[in-house]
C-alpha cells in the first residue's frame, strides 16, 4: 500500500522531504487542533486510524488559529513526537 504526501506549502518545484523509515514500528504521532470549527472532528477520526494501526497519539491544540503556536508546544513536539498532522476545517 503506498502512500501520498501532499505538500501544502504551494513550492513551485518539488522538495525533497526526508521521512521516518517505513520499517513497521509504531509511531508517536502528535495531532494539533488549530481550534478552528470542526477541525476536532477530523482529529478524531484520524486519531482512531492511527490507533488502530498501532500508534501513539499525543492530541493538543492551539491556543487560537489566529497565530502561530507558541514556542514551548512546538519543542515539546518536536522533542516527543515522529510526526504531527494539523487540522484545519470549517
Amino acid at each position: 500500500m503506498g502512500v501520498t504526501i501532499l505538500d501544502p506549502t504551494a513550492e513551485g518545484e518539488p522538495v525533497a522531504r526526508t521521512l521516518a523509515p517505513r520499517d513497521g514500528t509504531a509511531r508517536r504521532i502528535a495531532l494539533v487542533d488549530i481550534r478552528k470549527p470542526r477541525g476536532d472532528v477530523f482529529l478524531d477520526e484520524i486519531e482512531r486510524l492511527l490507533r488502530e494501526r498501532g500508534h501513539e497519539v499525543q492530541r493538543t491544540a492551539k491556543p487560537t488559529f489566529t497565530k502561530p503556536a507558541p514556542a514551548d508546544l512546538r519543542r515539546e513536539i518536536a522533542e516527543h513526537c515522529d510526526a504531527v498532522i494539523e487540522a484545519l476545517a470549517d
